[in-house]
């Protein structure tokens, strides 16, 4: 004899409302950008209205819901609500502005300098060698690193790719060719100590990174306040990135690791809108 139990008449899907805090402006920005793209590969059809999608995606990046419950929610496939978010960071992430472009706007604004900065957006930690490289000793996690760009009032206006957690602020500056950029926008930049060494320039120099002081050499009077002074000037960036990573799909990054690039210049333009309406 065998003992089953039958499943459960009221066995029913339950659904909850949930208050997004994002402006009508950047969801209509994202429904807008949706309808232009789908007009352009000639798509007649979706199984719910544009605007509708753009708030399941913007749910995805704000509240790190999971697809699953966004789709069970909304009487669609999760493959849906994971194609939907794909193809919406990715004509996000197209319009992130490029290095060149981001500095030489700023100079054309009147802007003298900007400021500069890395963090880590933490993944999860996966199986094998190849995610070794992703550990980073100095946060003692897992996680990608990458840099960013803030005006003189914390406004984030350039990201760069993502690189394995491991990756040196210096190594990834290099990589971009930031000092010869901003040279060439007639810019010049604040960062932290993580960036001493980067320019050695002594009678002009770019980057400003304040002093170090070592075990033979104490920092006098005046250094210290001149780090001081560097210090609230360099506050802003701190701002720029908390407006990022109010994104909670950032939290602990699930995606794959060759894709948070494009995520991560997605969530630049969204920030934008936010902070910039």
């Amino acid at each position: 004899m065998t003992n089953t139990k039958a499943p459960p008449k009221d066995n029913c899907a339950l659904v909850y409302q949930c208050r997004l805090p994002l402006s009508t402006r950047t969801v209509n920005h994202l429904a807008d950008l949706l309808r232009r793209h789908l007009k352009a590969i000639r798509s007649r059809w979706r199984i719910l209205p544009p605007g509708r999608i753009a708030v399941i995606v913007l749910a995805v990046l704000r509240h790190d819901q999971r697809l699953a419950d966004m789709a069970g929610g909304n009487g669609v496939s999760e493959s849906s609500v994971r194609r939907w978010r794909d193809e919406l960071i990715g004509l996000l992430a197209a319009q992130a502005p490029r290095l060149d472009r981001a500095l030489k706007k700023v100079a054309k604004q009147g802007g003298e300098l900007v400021l500069m900065d890395g963090t880590l957006i933490r993944t999860r930690r996966r199986t094998g060698k190849a995610d070794r490289r992703n550990y980073s000793g100095k946060h003692r996690s897992h996680g990608l690193h990458f840099l960013a760009l803030t005006d003189e009032n914390g406004r984030l206006i350039w990201i760069s790719a993502a690189r394995p957690g491991r990756t040196h602020d210096n190594t990834a500056a290099r990589h971009d060719h930031i000092l010869a950029h901003l040279r060439n926008a007639g810019l010049g930049a604040l960062a932290d100590l993580g960036f001493r060494g980067l320019d050695n320039s002594v009678h002009d120099p770019v980057i400003v990174t304040g002093y170090a002081a070592t075990r033979t050499h104490k920092l006098t009077p005046g250094q210290k306040e001149a780090n001081r002074v560097l210090a609230v000037e360099r506050a802003p960036v701190e701002h720029g990135f908390a407006h990022l990573k109010n994104w909670r799909i950032l939290t602990k990054l699930r995606a794959d690791p060759a894709h948070a690039t494009q995520l991560l210049r997605a969530l630049l333009v969204l920030t934008n809108l936010e902070v910039n309406r």
